[in-house]
């Protein structure tokens, strides 16, 4: 079993047991969307700002790695047409429950973001892809998938991990870690994760995140920091995620 089928069953696990990116939004914060009432993140507490996005009627937007029935919901009561793309069943789950509550069609995707997108090249006006990358080895293909797959003007907004979560013991006090973390090639990093259940996760430096999509081809126009939301390292102000803006000219 590779690592990203590992990721792929520890994901449904933890949707089983209540994760909460795995909930499914109600069918009232559904009806708000309709009504101009709406937020979504990318990280774990800041909302994107709504500039970001422009007008959504009418436009194709791709949820990579965006599976949980949150954002997907909303694009959708917003007026996009929308596509979700998740290697977890259960995530996915949560999408056709959302969808066939509030009755309306999004196409459903199970696909490994690592391999070629099953896309068109210039297929969407917009890719959401939350905090995800930090489950694969190497984020350089999927910036150069994303940049293929977005027309001409399109939006990428991406929320990413900066790898300072890996540096510490789970009570966020003790340095106990180097980066890179990458436990395909260090056991005691890959025992550390199979101890707590993390499934198969990697650090990503900046210039990998940063540096990468700019070499995918992508103008970068816009960038915030965010927090855990909880623990020792939100407690301090630390920030550990990012969510970055680009565009495809």
């Amino acid at each position: 079993m590779n690592y990203q089928e590992i990721n792929s069953k520890v994901i449904d696990s933890w949707v089983k047991e209540g994760w909460e990116w795995g909930k499914p939004i109600s069918h009232d914060i559904y009806e708000d969307a309709k009504k101009g009432i709406w937020d979504v993140l990318l990280t774990p507490t800041r909302y994107v700002p709504h500039e970001w996005f422009g007008e959504l009627q009418g436009k194709k937007v791709l949820g990579l790695a965006s599976g949980g029935g949150q954002q997907i919901p909303i694009f959708t009561a917003l007026g996009s047409e929308c596509t979700v793309l998740d290697y977890s069943e259960k995530q996915l789950e949560s999408e056709r429950l959302v969808a066939g509550r509030e009755g309306y069609s999004v196409r459903i995707i199970k696909a490994d973001m690592t391999k070629r997108l099953p896309f068109s090249d210039a297929e969407f006006d917009v890719i959401f892809h939350p905090v995800s990358n930090c489950y694969v080895e190497e984020v350089q293909p999927i910036f150069k998938e994303c940049y293929r797959v977005l027309k001409s003007g399109g939006i990428f907004l991406a929320g990413l991990d900066n790898g300072i979560n890996y540096i510490f013991d789970d009570d966020e006090k003790i340095l106990v870690n180097t980066l890179p973390f990458n436990p395909l090639k260090d056991e005691n990093q890959m025992n550390q994760l199979n101890e707590s259940d993390c499934g198969v996760q990697f650090s990503h430096t900046l210039e990998e995140q940063i540096g990468g999509q700019l070499e995918a081809g992508f103008i970068l126009t816009d960038l915030y920091e965010d927090t855990n939301g909880t623990g020792n390292l939100h407690e301090h102000n630390i920030p550990t995620f990012f969510s970055t803006r680009a565009i495809k000219l």
